[in-house]
């Protein structure tokens, strides 16, 4: 797999697979690229899936940046620029969704349509935001980060499907065996990403993007929860939200070839609208 340099001169780690239009994919906290393994063997016979390591994350290294979402944004800008992309899917799971909200302003014609994958505008709740996470959860979190990350890693995870869930897929094991080999980051990038994920709020910003927008959500999502998909589909002019029934924070996981016929019919679409 290819690395690239990112901003400020460090260097980004990116998977690539298949070839045609271009799908890029975005983990969420803590994460990597290998969390996309299924969409990346099953779109690749129509597309060219391309999934980055973000900064500090998997195999790419933390370099000389920070973990913002300022700085995540950039880089994957930059690998845009650095396999020339134009009219992409960019697609975004949890923070990732908002590391694709926060990169569309400096993208332009390279992206076609954006996919937002369990996602939120605003990760914390407020007097005007009810949808999100209790900001003493979230502190909680932050605190068990830093006490125990591998820990408070397995917690995360567990946390992410709701009971039964991984045995109705029937991969339970694939799926327990694929989020066991993510690499689990330093735990400054853990907490510095954390807190780009609390500080961020895009609101203001969804009902500026221009481009056609799949909102894909997890009826059950604890973590982000599917009240704030429903948020950001009714703000952005151009949008299709598709709930997954009994599904928690990755249906793109437990629910791999429907989520992934669905971005390839969403793909489609926008291709055809470009015409």
């Amino acid at each position: 797999m290819p690395w690239h340099e990112a901003a400020f001169g460090d260097r980004l780690w990116y998977r690539e697979q298949g070839q045609g239009p271009a799908l890029v994919l975005v983990h969420g906290w803590c994460m990597s690229s290998l969390v996309w393994r299924f969409q990346l063997d099953r779109l690749s016979a129509g597309f060219r899936v391309i999934a980055p390591d973000l900064r500090g994350h998997g195999d790419s290294p933390l370099g000389s940046g920070e973990c913002s979402m300022e700085t995540f944004a950039a880089d994957i800008a930059a690998l845009f620029h650095h396999l020339d992309l134009a009219g992409a899917i960019l697609a975004g799971w949890s923070l990732g969704s908002l590391v694709a909200v926060s990169a569309l302003p400096l993208l332009g014609r390279r992206v076609d349509g954006l996919a937002l994958i369990c996602g939120t505008p605003r990760f914390t709740s407020s007097e005007d935001f009810p949808h999100g996470l209790a900001r003493v959860e979230a502190d909680g979190m932050a605190l068990k980060v830093r006490r125990n990350l591998k820990r408070a890693l397995e917690g995360f995870v567990a946390r992410m499907f709701v009971p039964g869930e991984l045995a109705g897929d029937g991969r339970e094991e694939q799926i327990r065996a694929l989020l066991a080999a993510v690499p689990v980051p330093e735990t400054d990038v853990a907490f510095q990403s954390l807190a780009s994920l609390v500080g961020a709020d895009v609101r203001k910003q969804l009902p500026a993007i221009d481009r056609p927008t799949l909102v894909i959500s997890g009826e059950r999502d604890p973590i982000c929860p599917s009240p704030a998909s429903a948020y950001m589909a009714e703000r952005i002019p151009a949008c299709r939200h598709v709930v997954y029934a009994g599904c928690g924070h990755a249906p793109f996981l437990t629910q791999s070839e429907q989520v992934s016929a669905c971005l390839a019919d969403f793909s489609r679409e926008v291709r055809v609208a470009y015409v």
